[in-house]
């Protein structure tokens, strides 16, 4: 019976021992990873509580229609739009200034606000509840993106004299309580799904790639790719693409 268990079926090779250990971190990176997106969830899910005494916590600035175009028949449809296109902004004084190097001296220069674009995905996206009539006062532009390096497609209100900006005050009137069991617990794991050598797994085995700045449905061309002599392609597109500069390029790569 001694002699049974020294059999060779029973021992693993250090490759089967190397993938059952990367099956199992696999695995454990799950657990974490779902069990992180709970908490958030649940840390997002806690209901807020209003305060005893109120407090200001300086002043924010948005656009409001004009008081002329209140009387204005058309009033909903352009409350309608300014929801989707509002912007919001913070600051300590009523001047909202900030600081800038002129000349060698700090001065304080006005902060300038603008109304909020719609993106080509929330244009498209019916979730959006933009109409056909709303869709009237937006004009198309393409801007340049030097992050992504590329053009990108916005949506722009075309009479944007309409709305005027209004200054408030920036009133904390609740808040949310924390649960330190939850909030210890959540920190832990972000602190090991953050680490390089995790994080690059998660993208990886969970969200399924790292090119995340690439648009997928962007066209590689076919004779620079090298790639036109197993594609499926007919025969009079491929000898339209077979011109001599073409050929010459290839070759002296």
């Amino acid at each position: 019976m001694e002699d049974n268990n020294l059999l060779p079926f029973r021992l693993r090779s250090l490759r089967s021992r190397k993938r059952i250990m990367k099956k199992d971190l696999d695995k454990q990176i799950r657990k974490k990873h779902v069990r992180s997106e709970e908490l958030w969830q649940m840390k997002r899910d806690i209901p807020l509580l209003p305060l005893e005494k109120p407090y200001q916590k300086g002043f924010v600035r948005f656009f409001v229609l004009r008081e002329d175009m209140k009387a204005d028949k058309d009033r909903e449809l352009f409350e309608a739009i300014l929801e989707k296109i509002n912007t919001r902004m913070y600051a300590e004084t009523r001047k909202f200034t900030k600081k800038k190097k002129r000349k060698g001296r700090k001065i304080q220069v006005e902060r300038i606000q603008h109304l909020g674009r719609l993106s080509l995905n929330k244009w498209l996206d019916p979730k959006t509840g933009i109409t056909d009539r709303e869709r009237t006062y937006f004009m198309k532009k393409e801007e340049y993106d030097p992050y992504r390096k590329r053009y990108n497609i916005v949506y722009e209100c075309t009479e944007p004299w309409r709305f005027v900006l209004k200054v408030i005050p920036y009133m904390i009137t609740h808040y949310k309580p924390l649960d330190s069991g939850l909030e210890k617990e959540y920190d832990a794991l972000y602190a090991y799904l953050d680490r390089y050598e995790i994080a690059g797994l998660v993208i990886k085995k969970i969200y399924g790639g790292s090119r995340k700045w690439k648009d997928g449905k962007q066209k590689t061309h076919l004779m620079k790719s090298k790639k036109y002599f197993t594609c499926k392609m007919p025969a009079t597109e491929i000898a339209e693409n077979l011109d001599d500069g073409n050929v010459r390029n290839y070759l002296n790569v």
